[in-house]
């Protein structure tokens, strides 16, 4: 699946967010065909043409990327993104198969829910001695971390082992715990 992900900041310095998908199935000639968009921070609006062939969505690809250059929409580079880190305390050092399933479950529910409101992109996870840290790439740090909180809450993942913190762009090492407030010590990812 090839996605298409641009923003464009109003001048109100509001953040809009556009993206597009095509997607074939196993065994399936036909695909879907996707459009994503809306205010980021908000639950984003979704068209979809089902039934297409693999030539018409790349052509419909093309013209939804010459549509938000058009527009004046562009991708934002990795390198000018915050890092926010999702960690969880674990209870033991090395991690349990408990812990996995956290790791599996907090993925799938932050990925989801930062994805329809255009507020970043999960890149990876480990483990730490203790910790299970979830890196995500946001255009949007303050929003992500309130959508993280939501959304782990409403998982009914434990919220209460749950710390995040939030790097400059391209710096993943100087983070600055926003989540719980007033942080309790240096915030490190090992």
């Amino acid at each position: 699946m090839s996605i298409i992900r641009q923003y464009r900041r109003d001048e109100d310095g509001t953040l809009q967010f556009r993206e597009a998908w095509f997607e074939e199935f196993d065994g399936d000639a036909l695909g879907e065909f996707v459009v994503n968009h809306g205010t980021v921070g908000h639950q984003s609006k979704t068209q979809q043409a089902k039934d297409v062939d693999a030539e018409a969505g790349a052509a419909l690809m093309a013209a939804f990327a010459e549509q938000c250059a058009e527009d004046g929409f562009a991708e934002i580079p990795a390198g000018e993104q915050h890092w926010v880190i999702a960690q969880y305390a674990l209870k033991s050092t090395a991690g349990t198969g408990r812990d996995n399933y956290l790791r599996d479950q907090a993925v799938e529910a932050i990925t989801g829910h930062l994805a329809w409101r255009g507020l970043g992109t999960v890149e990876s996870t480990d483990f730490a001695p203790g910790r299970l840290n979830i890196r995500i790439l946001s255009p949007e740090p303050a929003k992500a971390v309130s959508a993280i909180k939501t959304c782990i809450r409403e998982a009914k993942l434990d919220y209460t082992k749950l710390s995040i913190a939030v790097g400059a762009p391209g710096d993943v090492e100087n983070l600055k715990q926003k989540h719980p407030m007033p942080p309790t010590g240096r915030f490190t990812l090992a």
